[in-house]
């Protein structure tokens, strides 16, 4: 069976929104309540996941542009798998190893899993870019996300399920996904489009990669859209650190959840994503209908607006005086944040050459995780000797210089 490259970029963008939602939607049960880690602890696991992005992100991306992006995203999935696969059985294996603590091994897997993120991180998009073109990448990625939302729902109802049989079980599942999306891909994928630099009889592996790294380097420094798009990425990483590790924390300690209606935690994540997803398919289809994702001035203008709406609703979050108005703000971020994923990847792939499309991605995907190694301490920080409502403010404070580099260029257009 031939499947078209579309088709393939579909299933695989299904079956990753299927695992991490599969692992995400009652993660903070198992982190939290079976493991207990406090604060700090959980944006640990982000800043070693982060830290290791940052060291092998542009190495791995420099492989994908001088290689072949099919070999690192394949790569990257039976990584990425085992990874989870390993976090989800930190408690087996603790008990096997009592000079080693739990969390240690959370760490290693951690480690693990960021190692696994940078070979798919860049080379999927650049792939895809090249099979498809330019053009038609804009709404390829709308249906996608369409799609992926889906999938998106499935994963929900299965993290649900799994977890009210063990906590820890949604995380060996979406290792499983991740370890069998990456034989599917061994099968289907291809790679008709990319043009492997060509190689000097003198030339050395380590030189083609040096290469490939400097000439990626040279096209970010030249370009002012990508040096903006650096420091934009660079912002929304440590903003998004801080919410991601703690918003579950923010809503079991100190906001809690109404008595009598469900009856556990794991029933409550699952219904506040369930809703989540439906609304932002419908978010995306009437944002798909409305904004012409080929004009670069109409991408920027979405971000801008998303952007400012998402600080909105993060605040509102850190603030909420009662759990229905925390639900509504929590629903509103993640619409925000479906939307923003197909807009931001569009305006950044209309700014990339094609010969260095993985190695640039990789260069920007290294700021996002300096962005998060960085800012997700000091949210960690700010959550043990405060509040967790106060880190949320912090990230939402994160997010502001990014508002004022958009509103800056608005007002120079």
């Amino acid at each position: 069976m031939n499947l078209r490259a579309s088709q393939v970029y579909m299933i695989m963008m299904s079956m990753t929104a299927l695992a991490i939602s599969t692992m995400s939607t009652t993660y903070g049960i198992y982190l939290i309540g079976e493991l207990g880690l406090n604060p700090f602890q959980l944006v640990m696991m982000g800043t070693v996941m982060e830290c290791t992005a940052l060291i092998f992100e542009g190495v791995t991306g420099v492989v994908a542009d001088t290689y072949s992006r099919r070999l690192s995203v394949i790569i990257g999935m039976f990584v990425l798998g085992a990874g989870f696969v390993l976090e989800g059985s930190v408690q087996w294996i603790g008990a096997l190893t009592p000079f080693i603590s739990v969390f240690m091994w959370i760490l290693v897997a951690e480690f693990v899993s960021g190692f696994g993120w940078t070979f798919i991180s860049g080379a999927d998009m650049a792939w895809i870019v090249d099979e498809v073109g330019e053009k038609n990448v804009g709404h390829l990625f709308m249906r996608a996300k369409r799609v992926s939302l889906i999938a998106t729902l499935l994963g929900i109802a299965l993290s649900v399920g799994l977890s009210t049989v063990a906590p820890n079980l949604p995380f060996v599942a979406a290792g499983l996904f991740y370890l069998g999306l990456g034989v599917f891909l061994m099968l289907f994928m291809k790679e008709t489009k990319f043009v492997r630099p060509e190689r000097t009889a003198h030339s050395t592996h380590w030189h083609e990669m040096k290469t490939t790294w400097v000439t990626g380097a040279k096209v970010v420094r030249r370009h002012p859209v990508l040096l903006m798009i650096v420091a934009v990425t660079l912002f929304s990483g440590a903003a998004s650190e801080g919410y991601d590790r703690l918003w579950e924390a923010h809503l079991i300690t100190d906001i809690g959840f109404p008595q009598g209606v469900l009856s556990s935690m794991a029933m409550w994540f699952g219904l506040i994503s369930v809703l989540t997803t439906i609304i932002g398919m419908l978010a995306v289809r009437a944002t798909e209908k409305r904004l012409d994702m080929s004009n670069e001035r109409s991408v920027f203008y979405g971000m801008f607006v998303l952007t400012a709406a998402h600080i909105a609703a993060i605040l509102s979050f850190a603030f909420s005086p009662s759990f229905a108005w925390a639900l509504g703000s929590l629903l509103a971020i993640g619409v925000i944040r479906t939307l923003k994923e197909p807009i931001y990847n569009t305006w950044l792939n209309m700014n990339i050459e094609n010969k260095s499309r993985a190695t640039v991605l990789s260069m920007i995907s290294q700021s996002d995780a300096l962005g998060q190694a960085a800012g997700g301490p000091l949210v960690g920080w700010v959550g043990n000797r405060i509040s967790v409502r106060a880190s949320l403010v912090v990230a939402a404070v994160l997010l502001s210089p990014i508002l004022a580099v958009f509103a800056r260029v608005l007002r120079k257009r």
